[in-house]
């Protein structure tokens, strides 16, 4: 089975890349700029025929060359795993406009439009093959609200509403497509904040007395792309250790 999970350099896709090649999975790890992370992360998958590819997908051809090189590597893609995203501040109250639209037009393009190029490229696919998955990677802040980055807030919903229209679009082909929506997880990206001077307020909203850690979250999109079954199409699972819930 091959899977290309991207973002797969570091933290959340890295876990996944890995949890994925563990059950025997050949893996395409995308990556964006950081090529030591990425040839840390492909070395340290278990099992062989593991590729890199690197792209930039907030440009606007580059989700469909990552597709194509994808398969010129790999034959066919039976599962996407569409982990790649960024989150950048612009606090409504800070921000110029000309720094506001940047970071709207720069957060939506990395994390929905690219994604949804590959999610289109993906399922047209999987659909004349005779099946396939693809496993979103979404964020709590989807539905509690991001108000120093709100745009990364509105690109995630964007991204559960877009997960499950296709998973009525899909079903029918035997494509089937979940969503996962992490809270606050214990990865590089987040480390800064996570020790920094929001971090008793965080920890505060865990009733675990601890975020997330990000093989947690790879189990769970492991079950999803491998062994899910095909009536959970059109799930949102929420992974956020009871910080926020919601009905």
């Amino acid at each position: 089975m091959n899977i290309l999970v991207t973002g797969g350099s570091r933290g959340i896709g890295r876990a996944i890349a890995h949890a994925l090649a563990a059950r025997g999975a050949c893996i395409a790890l995308h990556y964006r700029a950081d090529r030591a992370a990425a040839e840390s992360a492909l070395a340290a998958l278990p099992g062989e025929g593991h590729a890199l590819f690197a792209a930039e997908l907030g440009e606007a051809d580059a989700a469909e060359e990552l597709w194509r090189a994808a398969l010129a590597r790999f034959g066919r893609i039976d599962v996407l795993v569409n982990n790649a995203g960024i989150y950048e501040y612009h606090p409504p109250l800070e921000t110029s406009p000309a720094d506001w639209r940047r970071a709207w037009e720069r957060t939506l393009a990395i994390n929905l439009l690219g994604p949804a190029s590959l999610c289109l490229l993906a399922g047209q696919a999987m659909a004349a093959a005779g099946g396939g998955r693809i496993v979103n990677l979404s964020s709590r802040g989807a539905f509690r609200g991001e108000p120093r980055a709100p745009a990364y807030g509105a690109s995630k919903a964007g991204l559960n509403s877009l997960s499950q229209s296709l998973a009525q679009a899909l079903a029918p082909r035997q494509v089937y497509v979940f969503c996962l929506a992490p809270g606050w997880t214990e990865t590089e990206m987040a480390a800064p904040i996570l020790t920094g001077p929001r971090a008793e307020e965080i920890l505060a909203q865990q009733p675990l007395g601890r975020v997330a850690r990000p093989e947690e979250i790879a189990r769970a999109a492991v079950f999803c792309a491998l062994d899910a079954p095909a009536a959970m199409t059109g799930s949102i699972i929420d992974l956020n250790g009871a910080s926020y819930l919601r009905t």
